[in-house]
This record gives structure tokens, sequence and C-alpha cells, in this order.
């Protein structure tokens, strides 16, 4: 930038209360991307405006200016706020039915053939507020005899979704795409105050664990694998921060092991650790 020039703002909501400068959104980008791997392109511009000037507003901030300062001051807490509001948590129950439907007719079958020790772990690595772990969990509850150690873990980046995974309470309309005979058996409806909301069972909640990872940071995890469901997660991480995190997804399965991506990512060209079986779904091959 040349002396005494005025940094640009970029393009905001109309009525704005705050310019956002090209200066502070490169910041911003720059300092997402280092937190939590995200990769926001110029197209992002009014989402990182409309999502971190509630944060603004919360610091009595007079400008995105300040607020990059703040974040560059080391303020853990901000650094979650900042994380949480620029994360996207898309989901639904039984989202890309299809892997649940090879889970149901393919794997677990063999699983349950193969594995002597009778127990099963499971991943659900970007879980967003919950909906995936607790597909996972009433189709494992359905296959899986009663005498089987049956563990999920569940992990998100953003810690607020985490906490509403862990509570396990959902509105009605959230559970409209579930058949009907997994509502009656897996949620119970709420009364009075809780009217129009569903929780699920205890038995269900008790399968999994609910915990905040960054998958950028070390992973304290004492377990392998049989299979590892991260979906519509790396479409937001450059194809370097890919090929590193499917390394190690690779390292954490079972020999053998699977992995279930989003319907828009592929491997290809970026890990040789696993084989396509269709639908992404990948096998570990080394």
């Amino acid at each position: 930038m040349k002396p005494n020039e005025k940094p640009k703002a970029t393009a905001a909501p109309r009525d704005s209360e705050f310019q956002l400068t090209d200066r502070d959104f490169n910041f911003i980008k720059a300092f997402i991307a280092k937190a939590a791997g995200i990769e926001l392109s110029d197209a992002k511009r009014n989402l990182v405006y409309s999502r971190l000037v509630r944060r603004l507003r919360v610091l009595n901030l007079p400008t995105f200016s300040a607020y990059c300062s703040h974040l560059e001051s080391g303020d853990e807490t901000e650094l979650e706020h900042c994380v949480n509001a620029l994360t996207t948590n898309l989901t639904s129950f039984f989202r890309e039915s299809h892997h649940f439907d090879f889970l149901e007719r393919e794997l677990l079958p063999t699983l349950l053939k193969q594995k002597r020790d009778r127990e099963l772990r499971v991943w659900s690595a970007g879980c967003s507020t919950g909906e995936e772990p607790y597909s996972l969990a009433m189709v494992l509850a359905e296959r899986v005899p009663e005498s089987w150690n049956v563990r999920i873990l569940a992990t998100d980046l953003d810690s607020s979704v985490v906490a509403t995974g862990t509570a396990g309470q959902y509105t009605l309309e959230r559970i409209t795409g579930i058949t009907e005979a997994r509502r009656k058996r897996w949620f119970l409806r709420g009364k009075g105050a809780h009217d129009g909301q569903v929780r699920v069972r205890q038995e269900l909640r008790d399968m999994i664990t609910f915990r905040r990872l960054n998958l950028q940071d070390p992973w304290p995890l004492r377990h392998k694998f049989d299979f590892i469901f991260c979906r519509n997660v790396v479409i937001y991480f450059n194809k370097d921060t890919q090929r590193v995190l499917f390394d190690r997804f690779a390292e954490q399965l079972t020999p053998g092991g699977h992995l279930f991506i989003g319907h828009s990512e592929t491997l290809y060209r970026v890990s040789d650790r696993f084989k396509l079986l269709g639908s992404t779904v990948y096998q570990r091959v080394n």
C-alpha cells in the first residue's frame, strides 16, 4: 500500500454500519486459515461481514480493524468465537443416505463376522450439531448385538455445535426426514415448555462422546477406528492440508478400515492410502 493511501473498502451489505476493508478481510482470511485450516475465497466477504459484525457489537469495537487487532493480541476466547462464527454447520439426519445404506447392507455385516473382539469404534469428524453421529448410533443400535461394545466419537471445531450435540435436543422439524418407526423408537416428545421439541433417547446418547477438536491440532485419541465419517469438511481446506489430514486418517483407521467423505469431495491425486469403493466410500489399503 502506498503512503497515505486509504485502505480500500470491500462490498458490504447495504446500510452496513461498519466498513470491511481489503486489509481487514485479508487479515481475517489469513488468520482463520492458520487457526483452523479454513480457506475463505473473496466470494465469502459478505459472509465474513455478516458473521463477524455481531462480534464487533458484543465487544463494543468501532471498526473491523480494531477487531483484527483484538484477534492478533492472542485472545483465545475470541479466537473460538471467531472460528465458531465462520464455520458452516449445514447438516441433517441421514444426510447422503447412500452412506448409511452401505453401512447397513455391506460394511456392518462384514464387521460383525470379522471382529472377534466384539468391539466397534467409530469417529464422526466434523459432527456439527450431532445429527450425523446420532444417525450412526441408530443404525448401530439396530444392527449390532447388545453384547457388543460400540462407541462413537463425535468431534467438531465449533464448541457451540458440540454443546448442541451433547444435549441431543432438536425441533420436530429436524426429524421429519426420519422414518416414523425410528422417530417413535429413538426420540422423546417434549411437553409443556418443550412442546415442539424432541430429545434423543438416553440409549443412543450413551453411545456417543462429544468433544471439541481442531483437526489441525494433535489428536489425543487412544483407539483405532473401524470407520470414520468426515463429510463436507475438507472442502474448506487447501490440497496440502487435505493430504496431511487424509494421511492422518489412514493412520487412525484399523487395517482395511473405511473412510466416508462428502459427495463433492475426492481423494483423487490427494491420497494413495485408500481405494475407492464407490459413492465416496473409501477403504484403507496401506
